[in-house]
């Protein structure tokens, strides 16, 4: 399968088959303002779960290049859309990273999924941390790729020009504004035609995907700080960084594996900070490694 054909900014309308129906854009509501879609694949009998966790700017989509593979592996995998993201509801923010993990929790308990494996990408890198933190009964692995547990000056005024960038609600402008942050030199180079073609998507995307997405930056800026609370973090754990991420560096990766007690750390050679589209391969490696190295069933 070609990985560079899948874009994070797709919209896709899927359907999810659950119990012999056929179930289009499966929602939780767990407030009155919260509302959120997931999908479940893979093996559903599986008693071993994966939860992916999306980037920030992104959508379950994003990891659906990733699911033949673990699928292979008899893994029953969830994703969702953190409230603020394309398909959940956007209600007010900014919110905090404790209310995400709370809200990935109620979804696990209305699922029967008593603990999973988590997969978390930039933003679903942290939201994963705080899971960790609140809830270690329910993670028996993680995997955290270009993600931080506190901020800089520079990234703090990254995210602000794209507070900026979005508040105008111009997809081409925004897009193109971030992408430099985002994705390494060499990808650039290779991929522009892709590129072009995820602004254009950027651009048809509707107007709440902006408002949404100065909820989640202001969220990230306000409460990602949460270093101190590493050191609870018992599950074995492998952080991933990006060689050439300029956005999310090595010392933030750095920083989360030194204070896990139980952890790992890798870095990809040339890549940005968007690990799961620029070295797709490698990530699955990884990602498979780890977790069947550290698995508790047969495969």
């Amino acid at each position: 399968m070609s990985f560079l054909k899948k874009s994070v900014f797709n919209i896709l309308v899927d359907l999810v088959t659950k119990g012999g129906e056929n179930i289009i854009m499966p929602f939780l509501n767990i407030q009155e303002e919260v509302s959120l879609f997931y999908e479940v694949k893979g093996d559903l009998e599986s008693s071993e779960t994966i939860v992916f966790l999306n980037g920030v700017m992104a959508s379950t989509n994003s990891w659906y290049q990733f699911i033949p593979f673990f699928e292979r592996f008899g893994y029953k995998m969830l994703l969702h859309d953190f409230k603020g993201q394309l398909k959940s509801s956007k209600p007010e923010g900014p919110y905090t990273f404790e209310e995400h993990a709370k809200e990935l929790k109620e979804l696990m308990d209305f699922l029967q999924i008593k603990n999973a494996s988590l997969i978390g990408t930039s933003y679903g890198g942290e939201v994963a941390l705080k899971f960790a933190i609140k809830f270690p009964e329910y993670v028996k692995k993680m995997v955290i790729i270009d993600s931080v547990s506190e901020l800089d000056e520079v990234l703090k005024y990254f995210v602000k020009g794209w507070i900026a960038l979005a508040e105008k609600e111009n997809g081409i402008e925004f897009f193109y504004g971030t992408m430099p942050s985002i994705y390494s030199d060499s990808y650039i180079r290779k991929n522009y035609k892709e590129l072009e073609k995820r602004a254009l998507a950027i651009d048809k995307m509707p107007k709440d995907f902006f408002k949404g997405q100065i909820y989640l930056y202001e969220t990230f800026l306000q409460d990602v700080y949460m270093t101190k609370e590493l050191q609870k973090i018992k599950s074995p754990t492998l952080v991933i960084c990006g060689e050439k991420d300029i956005l999310k560096p090595l010392k933030f990766s750095q920083i989360i594996a030194d204070n896990i007690p139980n952890s790992e750390f890798v870095i990809i050679p040339d890549c940005g900070h968007v690990v799961i589209f620029e070295k797709p391969e490698e990530l699955v490696t990884l990602s498979l490694g780890f977790l069947l190295k550290n698995n508790s069933f047969k495969v």
